[in-house]
Parts: C-alpha cells; sequence; structure tokens
C-alpha cells in the first residue's frame, strides 16, 4: 500500500511541474490553482508512504517517477526534443528507481 501511495504522490509531482509550467510564474490562475493541488497532494501521500518506507529509497522512486514523468510529457505534449541520449537516460532511471523500490519492498 505505501509504495501505491508513492507512485501516485510520483505521478502528482509530473502534474506539479507541468503546472508549474503552465502557470507562467504564477500568473495564471488555472495552471498556479493546479499546482498547488497536486503539489499538495504529492507531498501528502509521499509523507504518507514515509511512515513505513525507508526515506532514501522512496524519495528516489518519487522524484525519479516526477522526473520521468516531466520528461515524457515534455517530449510527447510540448515538442520537446527525443535525442537518443535523452532516451537512454530516461530508461536509466526508470531501471533505477525498479532497482530501488524492489530492493526496499524485500525488507517490507
Amino acid at each position: 500500500m505505501a509504495w501505491a501511495l508513492v507512485i501516485v504522490a510520483g505521478v502528482l509531482e509530473t502534474g506539479f511541474a507541468v503546472a508549474l509550467k503552465a502557470s507562467a510564474g504564477f500568473s495564471r490562475l488555472v495552471p498556479t490553482l493546479l499546482f498547488l493541488a497536486c503539489a499538495a497532494g504529492s507531498f501528502t501521500l509521499l509523507s504518507i508512504g514515509l511512515r513505513t518506507l525507508p526515506v532514501g529509497s522512496a524519495y528516489a522512486v518519487w522524484t525519479g517517477i516526477g522526473a520521468v514523468g516531466t520528461a515524457v510529457y515534455g517530449m510527447v505534449a510540448l515538442g520537446e526534443s527525443t535525442q537518443v541520449l535523452k532516451l537512454v537516460s530516461i530508461a536509466l532511471v526508470v531501471a533505477g528507481v525498479v532497482g530501488l523500490q524492489l530492493t526496499s519492498s524485500q525488507g517490507h
């Protein structure tokens, strides 16, 4: 259950990063409110997950999901570059996140 919360928190981290860009420096109301809602939800779920998970692994998984989600969103929706090195780097982050989650689950 705790890992599911961290995963959802990571998805919400992607949401707050995307909304932050769309807010144009907090000058647009709807993206700013979306940023605040996603950030609050993300931090809340992460903090609940941290009650039982190791902080290093949970935080790395949370940030990894947010980073990969934001990078993929940028490539798909915003037309950012899809260079091979960028895609390989994203794959490495995913591999690291999965590895951390698997090794942390062995103790829980």
